[in-house]
């Protein structure tokens, strides 16, 4: 089955589809909240946090020293999200779904989009607000969620050629873009098949190990990449001494079910 992840603006109308498709198909929605509950309870980190880290980029100051930053939570939180997604028949709806998940097989990436007009009524039908408090809270919303992206994966979230498929909802009602996703999760391209379950438990495997690292503080990991391979971990990036490099990869040589580690790390002139 395929993974669906959803991704909208603010009161675009993204999780009424998911809550739509995730019903149609008998599929599990994962919520943001959920992802964020589960990944605090397995990391002991307060739920606030954890969403502060999703919520705000990181500053120059967190990209260095050797302490948890809000660029590990993003480590926790997609381990997490990984995990659940390796489960048959999920669905989630939260922000930069499709870049937490990038590297999984079998992945439909979809982008919701409406005009102001539709955000705005939404908002102040949700929330009772005013016309202008509305405005105000789509656009600082949306700005912030467009600086954690670039911050985080140095992508644009709302470049189209990031998504399979971008649905206006101004311009086909929710149940006719319910079905659309609908027929794409049946496609044979999206099915698993024996490759596409040893691609999904070599990201799982890669992203725990990445969060282990992350968890671990004492390791310089702020450009590192974890890829796995049936228990051959590749190690990437950029370290800021031999000593370091050494130490990760003893770190991750260490991992149970790790048969051998194959770095690529480069060492900062």
């Amino acid at each position: 089955m395929a993974i669906i992840t959803i991704s909208r603006g603010t009161f675009s109308g993204g999780q009424a589809i998911a809550d739509c498709v995730a019903k149609e198909i008998g599929y599990h929605c994962i919520t943001r909240e959920e992802l964020l509950a589960e990944a605090a309870r397995q990391f002991s980190i307060p739920q606030e946090t954890l969403d502060n880290a999703l919520m705000t980029k990181p500053d120059l100051l967190e990209r260095v020293g050797l302490r948890i930053r809000k660029i590990h939570y993003v480590a926790f939180v997609r381990a997490v999200l990984c995990k659940m997604a390796a489960q048959e028949g999920v669905l989630y709806s939260g922000l930069a779904g499709h870049l937490l998940l990038q590297d999984a097989p079998n992945l439909i990436k979809v982008k919701v989009i409406a005009d102001m007009e539709y955000r705005i009524k939404a908002a102040m039908e949700r929330n009772k607000f005013n016309r202008e408090q509305a405005f105000t809270y789509i656009k600082e919303v949306d700005k912030s969620r467009d600086d954690w992206v670039k911050a985080v994966y140095h992508a644009d979230r709302n470049d189209p050629q990031g998504y399979d498929i971008v649905i206006n909802l101004q311009q086909i009602s929710l149940a006719a873009a319910c079905k659309v996703v609908d027929t794409m999760a049946g496609l044979d391209e999206f099915r698993i098949t024996p490759e596409s379950q040893k691609k999904m438990n070599d990201l799982v495997f890669a992203s725990d190990i990445r969060a282990k690292i992350a968890l671990d503080g004492h390791i310089s990991d702020h450009d590192i990449e974890i890829k796995a391979d049936a228990g051959i971990i590749h190690i990437s990036g950029t370290v800021d001494s031999l000593q370091d490099a050494d130490r990760l990869k003893a770190f991750v040589h260490n991992t149970p079910g790790v048969t051998a580690v194959e770095s690529h790390l480069k060492i900062k002139p």
